[in-house]
């Protein structure tokens, strides 16, 4: 079964995240929860999707059903809360993480990695670059923001460190190798050698009096009757 850790992230390292991986603006809005369920409806670009969040042994278990934007606003309208959010998805290594960049109610920046396999997500070590752990704390759930507002604001600390690990993390994709060039680009025909100014002066000298005798010959030459 899949497994989610979430961590704080500082506003600064995601707003750089965003700069540099882009991002899709998306709408949650979240209906009072049943005894053994729950149901939001979610708009994130054209897509829209209704989905139930039921009770699992093994964990949450979400059933999403593809709706047009136009439900998907009529049922943001009725919703008894909603989040205004950012998502960015970058890699970590093997892993897909997901930043969340909340915008309404309030500003928060949270990251998400879902792992396939429980034991992959209690193995996981966080770079330097995350904040705090926040998986097992329900006020940071979308849910708990969207009915009841923002927890606490917590500060994340930014070190050089932490600036460090992320650059290193954002630059992966710039340090792959590039494709060789065809071998006609890489490997061009040889140009001619540049002459200086005095022998080229020379040349072209030499260039006009060639032309001058030869006219001078065909001049004397006998014209033909």
């Amino acid at each position: 079964m899949s497994a989610t850790r979430v961590f704080l992230l500082a506003p600064s390292l995601a707003r750089l995240i965003e700069r540099e991986r882009g991002g899709q603006l998306a709408r949650r809005g979240y209906f009072p929860e049943g005894p053994s369920r729950s149901t939001h409806v979610q708009l994130e670009g054209e897509a829209g999707h209704l989905v139930l969040v039921s009770q699992h042994p093994a964990g949450l278990l979400e059933d999403p059903t593809a709706i047009s934007r136009l439900q998907a606003e009529a049922l943001l309208e009725l919703a008894a809360g909603q989040v205004e959010l950012q998502n960015v998805g970058m890699d970590i290594g093997s892993h897909t993480a997901a930043i969340h960049r909340l915008i309404s109610p309030g500003p928060l920046d949270l990251i998400a990695i879902v792992f396939k396999q429980d034991k992959a997500a209690r193995k996981f070590q966080p770079p330097a670059w995350f904040g705090p752990e926040v998986t097992s704390d329900p006020n940071y759930q979308t849910r708990a923001i969207a009915l009841a507002g923002l927890p606490s604001p917590a500060e994340v600390e930014v070190t050089d460190a932490a600036l460090n690990s992320l650059l290193d993390i954002l630059d992966n994709r710039a340090r792959e190798p590039q494709p060789h060039p065809p071998q006609a680009a890489r490997a061009p025909e040889a140009s001619e050698p540049a002459l200086d100014p005095e022998a080229e002066q020379e040349f072209d000298r030499l260039n006009i009096e060639d032309s001058v005798i030869r006219d001078l010959a065909r001049s004397l030459q006998p014209q033909g009757r």
